[in-house]
């Protein structure tokens, strides 16, 4: 009984000791600071607005105004033009560079994942520097969820990058995508870019497999193996049947998920937009009638028209053909109205080329400069599903702000020049 009342009074002392500390009460006072802007952009307007200060605490924007509170450190920016971080909805971290099938089996066969996971941390770093504080990476390309593990490390702060969502393994059918061509003895042994799903179960089985390990969006190729039509017409060969993509897209929204589907040409962006993906990802061929049911169900267009003028002469065959063909279907999708997103497939061409490049081509076939910056803001941000977090510069909104020496709006190649980079309130770039 002795020892039962020591327990009793011990209890409330050992409850107290044991008790969680009050973090908020721990937590140092937040840092302000304040950017004095020569001007800031407005994508919603596509306006200049001139002698701006944006006043950030922590890792949000508190206000913009004209000047700055008395006594706040000020980081002097009067000599650029400050604009929301930018976007890149289209991304490989894990490749460094995919121009001929030999570039492709070099990397898959050759290195290890910790080491194209070293590579990638790299790239990430790249990213930022070039004025990117978020992207979209759609699949490792035979290294597992290792983007996962580079998501979780910069969020962790372990390693410097943007804010990213991830998609590990992309789905294709058995047979289907690299590496392949060797001897069909070895050929079941040997790692391949996708992850191989078959069947309507297998598609659901591999969405429920895949978020498990954490990815945030799902990604099918929907096409191969491409053609030019005598009527100009881009054909392909389509890879999933529309049953095994429409129980894809279903799990995957069941789910509260989305779905990027790689559809270059006719046969795959169709049966994407009938399934109901969220993303038609390069559509180097859209046919006008699924333009038009793209823009009635609010399906994201993200052409990606740097890269195929940067492999089309390593690839020969129809692929520089395919210049043009995709050069027409983006000034007819952009007629149609349907939301555009910027995305590069950045890894396809060197990490050592500044993403922003494509800025200008989009520029070249008939947008504005403004309209090519929203699409890299505001419209990539929706897609994302983060705009009410990042692509414009508001109060409330991540402090994800990036400074060029002149105005986009005249000339979009500045965008190519970013010379300060703030990412959550954080400089990593000046």
């Amino acid at each position: 009984m002795k020892r039962f009342a020591l327990i009793a009074l011990l209890l409330p002392s050992i409850a107290f000791a044991q008790a969680p500390r009050n973090d908020k009460q721990a937590e140092p006072p937040k840092k302000t600071v304040a950017l004095r802007c020569g001007s800031i952009v407005d994508t919603a307007a596509g306006t200049l607005r001139r002698n701006v200060t944006i006043l950030v605490t922590g890792d949000r924007i508190q206000s913009v105004a004209d000047t700055a509170p008395a006594g706040v450190e000020t980081i002097d920016l009067s000599n650029s033009v400050c604009l929301p971080g930018l976007i890149d909805t289209h991304t490989h971290v894990l490749l460094q560079g995919d121009i001929t099938a030999a570039d492709y089996d070099e990397q898959i066969l050759k290195q290890s994942v910790p080491f194209r996971t070293l590579l990638a941390a790299r790239a990430a770093r790249k990213s930022l520097d070039y004025g990117f504080t978020a992207i979209r990476d759609l699949e490792t390309e035979g290294a597992g969820y290792a983007d996962v593990d580079v998501k979780k490390a910069i969020n962790q702060g372990i390693i410097p990058g943007p804010r990213m969502q991830v998609a590990g393994r992309a789905m294709d059918v058995t047979g289907a995508y690299p590496v392949l061509g060797y001897a069909w003895e070895l050929q079941p042994k040997l790692p391949h870019g996708v992850q191989e799903v078959d069947g309507v179960e297998g598609g659901r089985k591999a969405v429920r497999e895949q978020l498990s390990y954490g990815t945030d969006w799902v990604k099918v190729y929907s096409d191969r193996s491409y053609s030019l039509r005598p009527d100009g017409v881009l054909d392909d060969i389509p890879t999933f049947t529309l049953d095994e993509l429409k129980a894809i897209v279903d799990e995957t929204h069941r789910q509260r998920h989305k779905v990027a589907s790689h559809a270059t040409a006719l046969n795959g962006v169709h049966n994407s937009v009938v399934a109901g993906v969220d993303s038609v990802e390069h559509g180097d061929y859209i046919a006008d009638e699924d333009l038009r049911l793209m823009k009635e169900k609010g399906i994201f267009y993200v052409p990606t028209i740097f890269v195929g003028e940067y492999v089309a002469e390593g690839r020969g065959g129809v692929w520089p053909k395919m210049i043009a063909v995709s050069e027409q279907t983006f000034q007819r999708a952009l007629k149609s109205g349907v939301k555009i997103a910027f995305g590069t497939d950045v890894g396809g061409f060197s990490w050592d080329i500044n993403p922003a490049v494509q800025f200008k081509t989009m520029v070249k076939l008939g947008m504005t400069p403004a309209q090519a910056l929203r699409s890299a803001t505001m419209g990539a941000a929706e897609l994302l599903g983060w705009q009410d977090q990042v692509g414009s510069i508001a109060p409330g909104k991540y402090a994800d702000i990036v400074a060029v020496p002149g105005s986009p709006l005249d000339d979009v190649t500045q965008l190519e020049k970013v010379n300060f980079v703030m990412k959550g309130g954080e400089v990593w770039k000046k």
